[in-house]
């Protein structure tokens, strides 16, 4: 039978896979574009640079964004919501990191989010529909989750990957512009018409189509970091039962947050876009099947 430590390292060894695919796969597009544009390597410094410009932009604001869009308040003393400090704090002293800054969203949609750069730099938000609608086990097991994000920088990594579906979705529209105004230079310029007519089909498929796979690859990634943290969060309360139910709970409850947005749903422990159970939106899922997350935390053992 599998152990909670057999599903942490499993999960964290197809997490880097994917990231380090991911990375090729950003790398193999902006040296088409050089190729295309006949500017060499100029594409893939281009794609590095706009790159890294993003990832500063998020790694230094990404998380107050994040918070105001959800319309996250914080907690200003322990004498608002005293049990949730508590179990925040306890949870945080097992997990050996910082107490993260709490913030509470108005929403009866029960559900939650983690954020930031770094144990030190990092927030919890719940909604007051997770806390009313929680028992303490349950509640504890959510937290858990959330701070086992934080504890294995797993905003970092889908920070990182965001980054790179933008710089994705940015080459492949240049990529478009470029086969439509200006396309199969390369190939005009040796005279040689068929493999003009190749490049140009050929660069405007792969436009076309590196923005879904660049989306399914993040997708899949985001999957992966939400079973890592339901382990660690079984690991962290010697009680995956926990966790269990309140994914149980979080699921029948129907209605969406009133302030959710695809550009932060891969954040919160469970899909903010509730009741959409149409196969386009179980394909573009960012979390998996509540269910299949139950059905593992239920064969765990510690």
């Amino acid at each position: 039978m599998p152990t909670i430590y057999s599903h942490i390292d499993a999960n964290k060894r197809k997490s880097v896979i994917l990231i380090v695919f991911f990375f090729i796969f950003v790398i193999a597009l902006g040296w088409l574009f050089g190729y295309l544009t006949e500017s060499g390597y100029f594409g893939i410094i281009i794609a590095a640079i706009i790159a890294i410009f993003m990832t500063l932009l998020s790694y230094f604001a990404g998380d107050k964004v994040a918070l105001t869009t959800a319309g996250a308040k914080p907690l200003q003393s322990k004498d608002d919501f005293p049990y949730v400090w508590r179990i925040v704090e306890n949870i945080a002293i097992t997990a050996g990191i910082p107490s993260p800054k709490i913030y509470v969203i108005d929403d009866p949609a029960p559900n939650a989010f983690a954020t930031g750069r770094d144990p030190a730099h990092a927030s919890i938000a719940i909604t007051t529909g997770l806390i009313n609608s929680l028992e303490n086990e349950e509640l504890e097991g959510v937290v858990a989750h959330e701070l086992s994000h934080i504890k294995n920088y797993d905003i970092r990594i889908m920070m990182i990957v965001i980054v790179l579906v933008g710089t994705v979705a940015l080459l492949a529209d240049i990529l478009i512009r470029i086969q439509f105004f200006g396309g199969g230079r390369r190939g005009r310029s040796e005279g040689n018409n068929q493999v003009a007519i190749f490049f140009i089909l050929a660069g405007l498929l792969l436009a076309i189509l590196s923005p879904l796979i660049a989306k399914l690859i993040q997708l899949a990634i985001s999957r992966k970091r939400e079973y890592l943290a339901d382990a660690d969060a079984a690991l962290l309360t010697r009680y995956p039962e926990g966790l269990a139910k309140a994914l149980e709970k979080i699921d029948l409850y129907k209605k969406p947050l009133k302030r959710a947005n695809n550009a932060t749903s891969h954040l919160y422990i469970a899909n903010p876009f509730s009741g959409k159970k149409s196969l386009a939106a179980k394909l573009f899922s960012t979390h998996p099947p509540i269910a299949d997350r139950v059905q593992a935390l239920h064969k765990m053992s510690i």
